[in-house]
């Protein structure tokens, strides 16, 4: 029987969570390009991504 929605959401979310921490970790070395690449990553993974990019303050690096 397959998995509820609900967990399915959860598991989706904890994932995002995880992803976002190793990308995160990556932004202090980040070269302007790679920087580009990470705003592009994060606007594909979370609805909330805008918000992230501002509190990053990736925005200049996306212009």
């Amino acid at each position: 029987m397959p998995a509820s929605e609900r967990k399915r959401e959860l598991r989706r979310r904890r994932a995002r969570r995880a992803k976002m921490t190793q990308i995160k970790k990556k932004l202090p070395k980040a070269t302007q390009s790679e920087k580009v690449e990470i705003a592009r990553k994060l606007r594909e993974m979370t609805p909330g991504a805008e918000q992230l990019i501002e509190d990053w303050k990736l925005v200049e690096a996306d212009r």
